[in-house]
């Protein structure tokens, strides 16, 4: 396992980053190539949907886990 390490994104034109383990941050690569979408993109998604108490990188994982558990169920 790796410790977590700060990612640049950019979302709606604005430069952020998250800071991610670099397993999560390979899978969440992936989830956005098989949804034939970019990582900004799949991010500034991801940042819409989220609740005001989560944070972006929590967000994220769990966005991850999510669609790696429903590919599971299918």
């Amino acid at each position: 396992m790796s410790r977590p390490k700060k990612r640049s994104l950019t979302l709606g034109g604005h430069r952020t980053s998250v800071t991610l383990e670099d397993e999560f941050w390979r899978a969440f690569r992936d989830v956005a190539r098989d949804k034939g979408m970019g990582i900004n993109a799949l991010a500034s998604e991801i940042d819409v949907e989220r609740g005001v108490e989560t944070g972006l990188a929590t967000a994220m994982r769990l966005y991850v886990l999510a669609y790696y558990r429903a590919r599971a169920i299918s």
